[in-house]
């Protein structure tokens, strides 16, 4: 039950800490432009993309689905000769998204308290016995989590480094707090075991 309770409690310290971190810091903000001329640029996908929402690559190596592995590789090297010579990134099309801040208030926390339970039932499993330990333990958790999307997104998309620092630093933090407030709750029982 004291594993739940830390888990939970430090869920929503997580869930505090990220609020400040994009409502009051700039972090929430960091590397995210808004696009010049952005009604000429929205009606070009609109006549161009249509209705089909997805995740666009571009420049697209443009093979399509029964390309061999050959036509494959050259299409590759095709499309990076493009990204070194103009324009290329990720965009994420919706066509029409109706957006709902409380619903996706509501995932961001679930999220974020799931992480901390996990992360709290990790940490329960160990014979961790000083506070620093513990402590750290959840720092480290927490440093392997923002590693794991952030900096792929950042080598193979093209994600703005100040984005990448930003978010991986909200996400350690995050994972500080949960570790902080798990060693002060499971310290007697760090004693016992």
């Amino acid at each position: 039950m004291k594993i739940l309770l830390a888990g939970i409690l430090g869920g929503i310290v997580m869930f505090i800490w990220t609020s400040i971190a994009h409502m009051a810091l700039p972090l929430g903000e960091a590397g995210i432009s808004e696009i010049p001329n952005e009604q000429a640029v929205l009606a070009a996908m609109q006549s161009n993309i249509a209705e089909k929402s997805g995740l666009y690559f571009f420049p697209s190596p443009g093979i399509g689905p029964n390309a061999t592995r050959q036509e494959k590789g050259e299409a590759m090297k095709q499309a990076a000769a493009k990204m070194a010579s103009g324009p290329s990134g990720l965009l994420i099309y919706n066509y029409a998204r109706p957006f709902a801040f409380a619903k996706a208030l509501t995932i961001e926390f679930a999220t974020e308290l799931l992480e901390a339970i996990l992360v709290v039932l990790l940490l329960a499993q160990t014979r961790i016995a000083s506070f620093a330990g513990r402590v750290g333990f959840v720092l480290v958790a927490g440093i392997l989590v923002a590693i794991a999307t952030n900096i792929s997104y950042w080598n193979w998309y093209g994600f703005p480094c100040v984005y990448t620092a930003s978010y991986m630093l909200t996400q350690i933090v995050g994972f500080l707090c949960v570790g902080i407030v798990a060693a002060f709750m499971l310290r007697k029982r760090a004693v016992v075991a």
